[in-house]
């Protein structure tokens, strides 16, 4: 069974649970965005932030005319080592665009931050180096810092990846973030920069 939700968190699947309250159980608070949030996303960016849910995994998206951003992807526990994972991005790589992801880095926190990365690394995604992403999240008021990987069927450019990054942080993670959490989203330049650029000033 395979479900696409473009508007609303509804639907009860997977044991009475629905792909929210999945993710939710999965990811550390750090890296999910409110209830609302999604709910504003799916209603007003209904062609391009989208929710793919099956039995077996569920994959919330932000699909642009030359690429597509992964904002969650998750593969159930007992579907996890079966090739399911891989499957699901090559169903996005034959869109032919390239596959930008935000990845958490290795952290003895979690002993599955280094599986991930490697999962990524098997299917052609390579970590954007010069790229540095760091963010105070909306709801945990942490500090997030991640790596950023790209997959692409022609060599990605660091340069164009970030500019594709800027648009994925304010119309996805910055968005409306004074309503829906009461704090003004930061700038782009505090939270993504390239170090060659860094080097450059200092």
């Amino acid at each position: 069974m395979l479900i696409q939700r473009r508007e609303g968190l509804v639907g009860k699947l997977f044991g009475g649970k629905d792909w929210y309250e999945r993710l939710k159980e999965y990811f550390p608070e750090r890296e999910m965005k409110s209830k609302q949030h999604f709910e504003i996303l799916l209603k007003e960016k209904t062609e391009i932030y989208q929710v793919l849910e099956a039995d077996d995994y569920v994959v919330v998206y932000f699909e642009q005319l030359d690429y597509i951003f992964i904002d969650y992807i998750l593969v159930s526990g007992n579907a996890r080592g079966k090739g399911i994972g891989g499957k699901v991005l090559e169903m996005f790589k034959e869109r032919g665009k390239a596959i930008i992801l935000e990845v958490e880095p290795i952290t003895m926190e979690d002993p599955d931050s280094g599986k991930r990365i490697r999962f990524y690394e098997r299917n052609g995604f390579k970590r954007m180096e010069e790229i540095c992403y760091e963010r105070i999240h909306n709801v945990s008021k942490e500090l997030s810092k991640m790596d950023i990987y790209c997959w692409s069927e022609a060599e990605a450019n660091e340069e164009w990846v970030l500019e594709k990054m800027k648009e994925i942080y304010s119309n996805v993670h910055a968005y409306k973030t004074q309503e829906l959490y009461g704090v003004d989203p930061q700038s782009v330049i505090e939270v993504l920069w390239l170090k060659k650029n860094l080097l450059e000033v200092n």
